[in-house]
This record gives C-alpha cells, sequence and structure tokens, in this order.
C-alpha cells in the first residue's frame, strides 16, 4: 500500500465562469452590480460544481458557487444548507461570510466573501500547522455551546451519520462488502477493526456540541497574514470536536511530527473518551478504504461520476492508509 497525497491544490475538475449559461452569467452580474472582469476557478476540492472568485469593473470581489438545478441537485441542496450555516455561525470566525442566493437559468448559485488564500502545503509546514490547529481551537471554542440559531436548523446527528454511511468495517465481516486491500499490520485486525469503529455512534452522541464534519486539509484555507480559514460548511453536525481534529490530521500529514501528542494536546481533544482517536481511525479507513474502488470512466473534461473530480478515489486511498497506518503504529501492530 503505497497512496499518493493527492495534489490538494488543484483536485477539482469544475467549470469556468464561459461555460456557465448565459443567462446564469447575467444574473450573477445583475446581483454584482458591475461587470465581471477576471473570474478565478477554484482548483481545490472533490465535487464538479462552479466555484470562483469573481473580481468586478467596481473592484468589487465575490466567491460563487453555482450548481444545476436538476443535474446537481445534490451540491444545491449543500450550498444552500452552507449558507444558512453561514449566516449563523458566531461572529469574528474564521469562516467566509455569506452574501446573496439566487437561481437563474436553471442554476441555482450563491455568494460569499472572497477570501484570498491558498490550501495549506503538505507536508505540513510547522508554522502553517500551528495556524490551522490555533483557528480550529477558535472554531471548536464556539461550537462547543453552540448558538440557538445554529441548533435550530434541524441538523444532522454524526451518531446517525456513522451508522449510516461511515461504519463499513462491520459490513466487510458480515461479507456484504469486500475487504478492501491492507498493509500487512492490519490484515488479522477486522475484528479490532470492527470492534473500534462500532463505539463511534455512543461517542458522538454524548457530545454536546457541533462538529464540522468535513474538516479536511482542503476545506481550509490560509491568507496572506497566515491566519487559517474554514470553508465548505454543508456537513455541521451534531457530533464531537474531536472528529474533526481527528480527520483534518488524517487528510494531512507531518514527517517528523508526534501527531498523537498534537491530538492530545489539542483543546478540541479536551474531555474526549481515551480511545475516542482510535475510534475514528478506525471508523475513517473503513469509510475511506471501501470507498476506494478504481475510480469511474472519466467524462467530460476529466470529471468522473456526477462530475466528481478523478483524484477523488486517490483522495480517499490516501485517506484511508493515513488513518489505518496511525492507527496500527497507535495499536502496536505488527
Amino acid at each position: 500500500m503505497s497512496a499518493t497525497v493527492p495534489p490538494y491544490h488543484e483536485t477539482a475538475v469544475r467549470p469556468d465562469w464561459r461555460d456557465l449559461p448565459a443567462g446564469l452569467r447575467d444574473a450573477v452580474t445583475a446581483r454584482l452590480g458591475a461587470a465581471v472582469v477576471a473570474a478565478r476557478t477554484a482548483t481545490a476540492g472533490f465535487t464538479g460544481g462552479f466555484a470562483a472568485v469573481l473580481a468586478t469593473a467596481d473592484g468589487g470581489r465575490v466567491f460563487v458557487k453555482a450548481a444545476d438545478l436538476t443535474r446537481q441537485r445534490h451540491l444545491v441542496d449543500w450550498y444552500a444548507r452552507e449558507l444558512a450555516v453561514l449566516a449563523r455561525l458566531p461572529a469574528g470566525l474564521p469562516v467566509p461570510r455569506p452574501r446573496w442566493a439566487l437561481d437563474a437559468a436553471g442554476w441555482y448559485a450563491v455568494g460569499l466573501d472572497a477570501l484570498d488564500g491558498r490550501t495549506p502545503r503538505l507536508p505540513w509546514n510547522p508554522t502553517e500547522l500551528a495556524a490551522v490547529l490555533a483557528g480550529y481551537a477558535e472554531i471548536a471554542a464556539a461550537l462547543a455551546d453552540p448558538p440557538a440559531e445554529l441548533t435550530t436548523l434541524g441538523l444532522p446527528r454524526l451518531a446517525d451519520l456513522a451508522r449510516a454511511d461511515i461504519l463499513w468495517w462491520g459490513e466487510v465481516a458480515a461479507g456484504r462488502e469486500p475487504m478492501p486491500p491492507l498493509p500487512p499490520a492490519a490484515r488479522d485486525r477486522l475484528p479490532e477493526l470492527v470492534a473500534l469503529e462500532s463505539r463511534l455512534p455512543g461517542y458522538a452522541a454524548a457530545a454536546p456540541g457541533l462538529a464540522h464534519g468535513d474538516l479536511r486539509v482542503d476545506n481550509v484555507l490560509l491568507d496572506h497574514a497566515g491566519r487559517a480559514w474554514f470553508c465548505d460548511w454543508n456537513w455541521l453536525c451534531h457530533g464531537p470536536a474531536w472528529f474533526d481534529l481527528a480527520s483534518l490530521l488524517i487528510t494531512g500529514y507531518a514527517g517528523g511530527v508526534d501527531t498523537d501528542a498534537l491530538f492530545a494536546a489539542h483543546p478540541a481533544a479536551a474531555g474526549a473518551p481515551p480511545d475516542a482517536l482510535d475510534v475514528t481511525l478506525a471508523a475513517l479507513a473503513g469509510y475511506y478504504l471501501t470507498a476506494a474502488g478504481p475510480p469511474p470512466d472519466v467524462g467530460p473534461h476529466g470529471a468522473g461520476a456526477a462530475g466528481a473530480s478523478p483524484l477523488l478515489w486517490a483522495h480517499r486511498r490516501f485517506s484511508g492508509e493515513r488513518a489505518l497506518g496511525w492507527l496500527a503504529a497507535r495499536q502496536r501492530w505488527r
């Protein structure tokens, strides 16, 4: 097993501004109040939705996401949910703020504050890693006792999401899912993996706060001042901050850095069950590895199924192997 880290800064396969229907471009331009003079398409991410920073003739900048109401309905729902979440997150957090939403020409579009930043470098630069961990500590503190405006959105529960879509080792053990390729140290550890992942729903249900739910290195931007900003809030859910922290540390990597110590010392891990990290690593390893089969046939513009980036499968394989390798080291599997 030797998955290569995906180039998170250039994983996306998206339409450009000029590829959008003329009716949508006209509607967005009217909403911006000035002609679009430049459009910089986002190169990170794995979905096929439109995402770009639009610069206007009057000097304005806005980040616009858009999706086809029929062919990309799931993205439309995600963008609408993200807009609702961002409008209700506590002020002052390092997150983009929403501006508007519209639909035109069979498409749905949202406008957010444009963040002038880039994805963190991998392997982690120590200064950048410290900035990301500090930024997430701020997020976790704000979501530990979330405002009513957020909780009344009817957010999903990580415990339910885990039972429905994250726990896969039990499916492998029951013969309903094929065994993914595993390193020698983990090939005879299926019973342990099943036991560990099975604890996640109970642990998640006991957590009082909210979690981002999809915290990965490609959902973080570093601005020119070195501050970390956190994006893509469509999976906010009732759940523990330590799940986010483990998820973030899995999708990045840091040669020579003690990730166990980073996790244990972070405020998001305060009060976590003693085996919370192992439980999360087991669950996410199964989630990623069972979904990391060969990519589907590549479609127009190099996109896979439903417009997904063909690098999505490399991301899954890399993340699953990272999680399983970290778990094996912690468990001293040989």
